[in-house]
């Protein structure tokens, strides 16, 4: 057994353990990097970047079939095969920025091993014996396979599998209707699958039911089948692929089967309890500067620290603890500010707090404003008028923004910047956005908090009416 001493142990190679590592080293920590799987985690290889790269092909033969005004739309010819090797260029591509590789070349140390608690200070992982003033643990997460009967004896694919599938599916039953079964509904439907989402409660349950209605009703424009409000009780292999049973006894057949239902927190294999450190379920036992509430050496990052399970979170996260743990500054993560985004057509994003949430937590001071985009002239150009810009706002302030519509993923920056400074909705009302861009939707929320003070108003009127009597 070779022993290491370092500065700081980084556990796992995903989003957040990369960032740590290439942050920490770069400022002259010593660092070893430990990762039993593939580099560049879930996100890379599983998650965001294949998802994202289906659905831009799927985008592409929608664009094909439906065509433009005065642009006659054609069915598109989809080679399934071809789609996934344009998701495997895309991870390779990629790669690279998080290789074993790369981190070496930084001055990391890589073990590709498991690694477990053996003290508080210490972990094994292979050959090695690693002793760390810190520790990070950024081990994220795996899909969740419900205990659902018959399960075991079906061919299930998750987001760790359904990517390396070639062949297109005939028939796929998604089971979930949270934003990983709805993006991979549409994408599927649009390269030629049929598609049936199985939802227990609510579509896009968590989000703002008004939005959400946008992008169900479209999912339903496409032809996909929508079934809410019934779990699965039971599952069965089939001749032609499965068959599930659903809570009112009603059946649906299918070719392929993916479990889309939530992620569980990747900790049982660390040897926690040897480190004395506190966990749960749901991940490590934090305070709000991601530093465990039983072991000052150990930091947790991303799914592992029992938030939010987002890549851009786990990023987000590595910035705080390399300031505590390699700079010595005080950090807290708060997570007001941290945004989300389904990536259907059109897109649904939120920041902050939704009406229903601000209504809950503020009452009658709350103040909801909104601009369509359907008096967006940019949407209107490109015949992508459906959707809205809906801001929550407190005092003045902004603290929670929902848009649903075309890239409201690339448009939610500027509220997730808004609300994490305090920023007041006039510094947005006063922005300058280029015309024409659907930019312009979020001045035009800003703005409309403020017409009732500007427009209408009988005192206003009257002082108006008194400058310009005065004003040569």
């Amino acid at each position: 057994m070779s022993r290491i001493d370092t500065d700081i142990c980084v556990i796992g190679a995903g989003s957040g353990g990369l960032s740590v590592a290439a942050g920490a080293v770069q400022m002259g920590a010593r660092v070893v990097l430990i990762e039993g799987g593939e580099m560049g985690g879930d996100c890379l290889n599983a998650g965001c970047v294949p998802s994202k790269a289906l659905i831009a092909a799927a985008k592409a033969a929608e664009a094909q079939r439906r065509g433009f005004r005065g642009v006659a739309g054609q069915e598109p010819q989809v080679d399934f095969a071809a789609v996934k090797d344009h998701v495997a260029a895309v991870i390779a591509e990629i790669a690279p920025v998080d290789s074993q590789e790369r981190f070496e070349g930084l001055g990391c140390t890589v073990i590709r091993a498991m690694a477990r608690f053996t003290a508080p200070d210490r972990v094994q992982a292979g050959a090695y014996d690693v002793r760390a003033r810190r520790f990070v643990i950024a081990t994220g997460s795996r899909p969740m396979v419900p205990p659902i009967p018959g399960i075991e004896a079906v061919p299930c694919l998750t987001n760790e599998t359904i990517f390396a599938l070639r062949e297109r599916p005939r028939h796929l039953l998604i089971l979930g209707g949270g934003p990983i079964g709805v993006e991979m509904a549409q994408a599927h439907g649009r390269l030629g699958c049929e598609v049936t989402v199985l939802e227990a409660e609510r579509l896009l349950g968590r989000e703002d039911p008004e939005a959400a209605a946008v992008v169900i009703d479209q999912l339903r424009a496409e032809g996909l089948t929508l079934r809410e409000g019934q779990g699965v009780v039971g599952l069965s292999r089939t001749e032609g692929g499965v068959e599930a049973v659903l809570a009112d006894g009603s059946m649906v057949a299918g070719s392929h089967l993916l479990v889309a239902v939530g992620r569980k927190v990747q900790l049982d294999a660390l040897g926690l309890e040897a480190a004395g450190v506190a966990h749960t379920a749901k991940g490590v036992t934090v305070t709000p500067a991601l530093r465990s509430t039983t072991n000052r050496r150990v930091y947790a990052v991303g799914d592992a620290a029992a938030g939010l399970q987002f890549t851009h979170v786990a990023g987000w996260h590595a910035g705080i603890v390399v300031r505590q743990a390699v700079l010595g500054l005080p950090a807290k993560a708060d997570p007001r500010a941290i945004p989300r985004v389904t990536f259907t057509d059109p897109e649904l994003a939120q920041v902050g707090l939704t009406e229903a949430e601000a209504r809950k937590a503020h009452g009658d001071r709350l103040t909801v404003v909104r601009a369509e985009l359907a008096h967006n002239d940019r949407a209107m150009t490109e015949a992508k008028a459906k959707g809205f810009a809906k801001i929550m706002v407190v005092r003045g302030r902004p603290v929670g923004a929902t848009i649903v519509g075309p890239h409201a993923g690339e448009l939610i920056g500027l509220w997730s910047l808004a609300i994490g400074a305090r920023l007041k909705l006039s510094a947005v009302a006063g922005m300058v956005a280029p015309y024409p861009t659907l930019g312009e939707v979020s001045k035009r929320a800003a703005g409309a908090y403020f017409t009732p003070k500007l427009f209408g108003n009988p005192l206003l009127r009257r002082v108006v009416r008194l400058i310009q009597t005065w004003v040569p």
